[in-house]
């Protein structure tokens, strides 16, 4: 299987009557751009500021594409929709998060843009630790520019593998039209293996599992010749390969005697308490490594992946081509720089299919709505998350966002396939 669009790119024949122009800002891989051009849209600019990110997308997307740094004064040509996903280190959950790093204030540059360009729709897609980040400031600095130049806009965290993508990948999507209310792509697949999955489109297809991705690749240690770029095999040895040997598909470092945790997993498990955190509120120990299980959509894939999960039976990381079939890129796509560069590229990458699906959705809308010009913005829906049950920081957003935009719709509407 070389790619999970190819099915679903057959139902935007009868959408490609018209082809609204499109912007893609922090294009990284060309995830975004990828599904939106299989739903019909002609993208007319991309732009990123790193060279690996742009060179992946000039190999495969074309010259279109532009290596700048993005301000909120920078001069774009027109397009019927803006989409981007700022850089996200500074709130994720992969990493050390830093209500201060700059790169937490493209949110915001994100947020002017389009409010000074004025595109029909937008879409914003970034990581669900955006909601909680600086206690909410990042939404808000991404809510206040756009509700003010008139926006109608969605904002929810979904899972991508409600969508049908192979793996657990929460997400906060932004969808806006200017001066009209644009529809919110209904969830597609029913998925397990995460809290709240299995809550949303019931009785749905199941998504896809790691092993229905990975279906028609050769294992790489197999010594053999044609298989697509980036699928090469190591080999693990010494305690790497005990640690492999130990971990039964859906274990994780804890599983294993503690003389084999790695010293990192260590200084995360127990950091809480070396702070003081009463027992009981403290977390669970972080995953750490992880093999992971074939029968299940996989964990997020992200640009630590090669270091912390396993395949899930063979004693390996996963291969780059691997990960790149878990976040539904096609076998030809071409990833540029060093082995690091190209799982970051991979990892920050939004899916292809999950933009597609989303790209569809809105096109419907943009060939039945009319463009209007309206200085009175909705914030239609703000649904941070799908669960049951919230956390305290997030209840706190959810009240926040509440009192300062009016929004009453913490929750999807009954009756959708969110129930």
């Amino acid at each position: 299987m070389s790619s999970f669009l190819s099915p679903t790119s057959r139902q935007t024949s009868e959408l490609q009557t018209k082809t609204p122009s499109l912007i893609d800002l922090f294009c990284g891989a060309g995830g975004l751009s990828l599904g939106f051009s299989e739903a019909g849209y002609r993208v007319v600019s991309s732009m990123d500021s790193w060279s690996p990110a742009v060179e992946t997308y000039r190999y495969n997307l074309g010259n279109h594409v532009e290596q700048r740094n993005i301000h909120e004064e920078i001069d774009l040509p027109f397009a019927d929709v803006i989409v981007g996903g700022p850089p996200c280190q500074g709130f994720s959950s992969a990493g050390r998060r830093s209500a201060d790093d700059p790169r937490n204030s493209l949110v915001t540059q994100f947020g002017r843009i389009i409010a000074r360009r004025k595109p029909r729709a937008f879409v914003f897609e970034n990581v669900e630790g955006f909601l909680t980040g600086a206690e909410g400031r990042f939404v808000v600095d991404l809510l206040e520019p756009i509700l003010a130049a008139g926006y109608h806009v969605h904002l929810r965290k979904i899972n991508a593998a409600n969508y049908g993508v192979p793996q657990h990948r929460k997400r906060v999507l932004a969808i806006g039209g200017l001066g009209w209310s644009p529809s919110f792509p209904e969830p597609t697949h029913n998925a397990y293996g995460a809290p709240g999955a299995h809550l949303v489109a019931k009785g749905f297809p199941v998504t896809p599992s790691l092993a229905d991705a990975l279906t028609g690749l050769q294992s790489p240690i197999d010594g053999i010749v044609d298989s697509p770029s980036d699928h090469e095999g190591r080999l693990l040895t010494g305690d790497d390969l005990e640690r492999a040997q130990l971990l039964k598909p859906g274990d994780r470092m804890r599983d294993l005697p503690e003389h084999l945790w790695h010293d990192s997993y260590k200084r995360r498990a127990f950091r809480r308490v070396m702070d003081g955190t009463p027992t009981e509120r403290r977390g669970g120990a972080p995953a750490g490594l992880r093999r992971l299980l074939p029968d299940e959509p996989s964990k997020a894939i992200t640009g630590g992946t090669l270091r912390d999960f396993l395949h899930p039976v063979e004693h390996r990381s996963l291969t780059l081509r691997e990960c790149a079939r878990l976040q539904t890129f096609p076998d030809h796509w071409v990833f540029s720089g060093s082995r690091a560069e190209k799982m970051q590229l991979i990892g920050n990458a939004v899916p292809p299919l999950l933009a597609l699906k989303i790209a569809l959705c809105l096109l419907r809308d943009l060939e039945t709505q009319i463009p209007k010009i309206s200085k009175v913005g909705k914030l239609l829906s703000f649904v941070p998350t799908a669960s049951i049950g919230m956390s305290p920081a997030l209840n706190d957003v959810r009240i926040r966002i509440q009192s300062l935009f009016g929004t009453t719709s913490t929750r999807p509407t009954q009756g959708t396939l969110w129930d």
